[in-house]
């Protein structure tokens, strides 16, 4: 998003919540406008101009929305079949059914955040010669719990502007490199 889409859009909330900006000086504008502009950077006008009507037209408390609301709203409009906790489960129970003797395929199956969790096709196979209700409670509790704090994770990941995203993962890839190097 360019600096005149990032004008429009302020100019949409602006209209929107006139109040607010009422006795803003002109350097406080131009400091959001500069804010705004480099945390939507790498978005798209559109879908940023979509996800602030979707606010808007949601909101009723009367205060214009903060980056971060707007970046939630955009990762809804940008991934709207993100799976529920139950959702998920349901594939590892699936999968689980039919890793006494498949594991390896069953597992290759799964979307990648379900394989981050599971972990392995070993750990499915561990799965399948369990107790069923040790499973399903047990097991079912533990992984929906740690897939909605995955799936949450995740969502705030793709909501950061591309240079922060760049950071963490170049961080994390030192991390990987360094305790490898020290096994």
């Amino acid at each position: 998003m360019n600096r005149k889409e990032t004008i429009g859009i302020m100019a949409i909330i602006k209209a929107n919540y006139p109040m607010y900006y009422k006795d803003k000086s002109k350097q406080e504008l131009q400091a959001v406008v500069n804010l705004w502009q480099d945390m939507f950077k790498d978005d798209d006008a559109g879908l940023v101009a979509n996800a602030v009507k979707m606010f808007i037209a949601s909101d009723n408390k009367g205060f214009p929305p903060v980056i971060g609301q707007i970046k939630n709203r955009l990762v809804q409009l940008t991934n709207p079949e993100q799976m529920t906790e139950q959702e998920a489960w349901n594939y590892v129970k699936k999968a689980v059914m039919r890793s006494g003797w498949h594991a390896e395929e069953e597992f290759e199956k799964l979307p990648p955040i379900i394989k981050k969790l599971v972990g392995s096709s070993t750990q499915l196979k561990e799965w399948a010669l369990m107790e069923t209700d040790n499973f399903d409670t047990v097991v079912g509790s533990n992984f929906m719990r740690s897939y909605k704090v995955k799936a949450k994770s995740e969502t705030e990941y793709k909501a950061l502007p591309s240079d922060i995203r760049d950071l963490l993962d170049g961080v994390s890839d030192k991390l990987m490199i360094e305790e490898w190097l020290n096994d």
